[in-house]
């Protein structure tokens, strides 16, 4: 059961639009878009477009469900990048039909989920959901469905509720989130904008103005193959490896000093992972070459450039530093997602709007303001100087995970809080 709301400091509009919030379908409908799979990349992935886009069109809404074309797409020289393979990709964006000089606001969510990783650490199947109480267990329950559910709420609230909004509302579900952001730039290079964005992924109540970027790299260390019983005549690609991996905690040592305040919270707040090793192709043989792979965090405000030249300066330092390195450098390269750091301008009304629609709803505390160690769509709008914040459902701790949950509770409280900072953000007539 949520708090009685002040109504006092509600106007009759909003009071309305937040008695018009169906709690008891938002748990029905998320189980509904749990149920589709919608890995980065897969044929699901454009399946809950096209439910959504049919969800949309029972709102009143103008929907806009397009295949993008991503030889163009991937032809542009500001592409983020990708690592999924796909053959299709659908946008998908619906907005009021009238058209005012009011202001525009962008609701925003991705459709796509990452893959389920080891299906036995799961309690039954990843995709097939499981309610206990009011949590919901499944892949893509808080990363980030519960968003998705949260905007449908709040609009078909409004629309229940006979609101007029002076402004204008736009919702743009997109893919490839998880991949680099291949969707939110088809739409926006569609022409799709907004005076400002709320993309609902998971805050755990806190509203994240700010998000840190994250680069994916890829280091090919040479070795020299020998039958493993002479391994002394070789050269270990693995073991050429060791003093790069201790030069690469040395730089991110270097590169969380004296980390943003926004960021300070974090015990890492630019974190530097090697997420894949792969060395060898034969247990008796000494391995010739060895490829990691892993994303390396970029600072508030840095320039990308800069952060692939301090990993690069670093691998290059451990290669001087060792005999065979020294002759046999290892390369470096940039492969899959590229994030650019992004944040909502400082003292931009946005973020107090939801502030304190946040706290009206739960007769709670204010939330705090944060930044977010991850990347995300929200540089992407930045960079088209959309002002953008992220508030949505969930623990972003629990995604990608095998613990993958979401209470129901959660997405109503952001739902409420949609409503109230949509009304007051856009007006009413």
């Amino acid at each position: 059961m949520h708090p009685p709301l002040d109504r006092s400091t509600l106007t009759a509009v909003e009071a309305a639009a937040l008695a018009a919030v169906d709690e008891a379908g938002i748990g029905p409908t998320l189980l509904e878009l749990l149920a589709v799979p919608s890995v980065t990349g897969t044929a699901a992935e454009s399946e809950l477009q096209h439910l959504l886009a049919r969800r949309l069109a029972t709102l009143d809404l103008d929907v806009d469900l397009w295949r993008m074309d991503l030889d163009a797409l991937r032809a542009h020289p500001d592409f983020p990048g990708s690592e999924a393979p796909r053959t299709e990709a659908w946008g998908l964006v619906a907005g009021t039909r009238h058209r005012t000089d009011g202001p525009a606001l962008i609701l925003q969510g991705h459709v796509d989920v990452v893959p389920p990783g080891d299906q036995a650490q799961w309690e039954g199947d990843p995709f097939r959901p499981r309610t206990v109480g009011d949590t919901v267990h499944a892949r893509g329950a808080c990363d980030m469905k519960a968003g998705l559910v949260a905007i449908l709420a709040a609009l078909e609230a409004i629309k229940t509720a006979g609101a007029r909004p002076r402004g204008h509302v736009s919702v743009h579900f997109v893919v490839s989130e998880e991949d680099g952001g291949l969707g939110a730039f088809g739409t926006l290079e569609r022409g799709h904008t907004g005076d400002a964005c709320i993309i609902t992924e998971p805050t755990s109540g806190a509203i994240m103005t700010a998000n840190a970027g994250a680069l994916t790299f890829r280091i090919e260390v040479p070795g020299q193959a020998t039958h493993g019983s002479t391994r002394y005549a070789g050269v270990s690609a693995i073991d050429a490896y060791l003093p790069i991996h201790r030069a690469l905690a040395r730089l991110e040592s270097r590169r969380n000093a004296d980390p943003d305040p926004l960021m300070s919270g974090y015990p890492i707040p630019y974190p530097l992972s090697v997420g894949t090793v792969q060395a060898g192709d034969w247990a008796s043989s000494v391995p010739d070459l060895l490829v990691a792979e892993g994303r390396l965090g970029v600072r508030l405000g840095e320039d990308p450039a800069r952060a692939r030249a301090e990993l690069e300066t670093s691998v290059a330092e451990a290669c001087a530093d060792d005999p065979w390195l020294r002759a046999h450098p290892a390369t470096v390269t940039w492969p899959g997602g590229q994030f650019a750091s992004g944040r909502l301008p400082p003292g931009h009304p946005l973020a107090a709007l939801v502030t304190q629609a946040h706290a009206e709803v739960t007769n709670g505390a204010r939330p705090l303001e944060r930044g977010a160690p991850y990347g995300s769509d929200l540089r992407l709008y930045a960079g088209k100087d959309i002002p953008t914040l992220q508030y949505g459902p969930g623990d972003v701790r629990l995604a990608h995970g095998p613990r993958e949950q979401v209470d129901v509770s959660d997405v109503v409280t952001v739902a409420r809080t949609l409503v109230l900072a949509t009304l007051r953000t856009v007006g009413t007539r």
